[in-house]
């Protein structure tokens, strides 16, 4: 059983940066690959990035790649994403979920555990 809490989300001004956290119970964090997901009101959930569980290989959603960066430390059983050149269309209520095998990562199904999520804001 892995339970995860975001934190870190807030009100920024376009152009601006965020980095929100997702941190996780259970001894066994390390042996998850972890996921970013979002969801703006009226859309579907979307896949924002994602990261193995020893943070070798990490994807990324084609409208994030290149601004936003996901890391993790397992010897915290946190995993990060950093938010940089936000842009209004980034708002939405991030989700971090981990997944116990390294497969189809952007499908939100494929994961076993979800955060509450935190809401970011973008400003225009």
């Amino acid at each position: 059983q892995v339970q995860l809490v975001e934190s870190g989300g807030g009100l920024v001004q376009a152009g601006g940066s965020l980095r929100v956290s997702c941190a996780a119970s259970g001894r066994t964090f390390s042996s998850y690959g972890m996921g970013w997901f979002r969801q703006a009101p009226g859309k579907e959930r979307e896949f924002v990035a994602a990261i193995s569980w020893s943070g070798g290989s990490t994807a990324y959603a084609d409208s994030v790649k290149g601004r936003f960066t996901i890391s993790r430390d397992n010897a915290k059983n946190t995993v990060y994403l950093q938010m940089n050149s936000l842009k209004p269309d980034d708002t939405a209520v991030y989700y971090c979920a981990a997944n116990s095998k390294w497969v189809g990562i952007t499908l939100g199904a494929r994961y076993d555990y979800w955060g509450q999520g935190t809401q970011v804001t973008v400003s225009s």
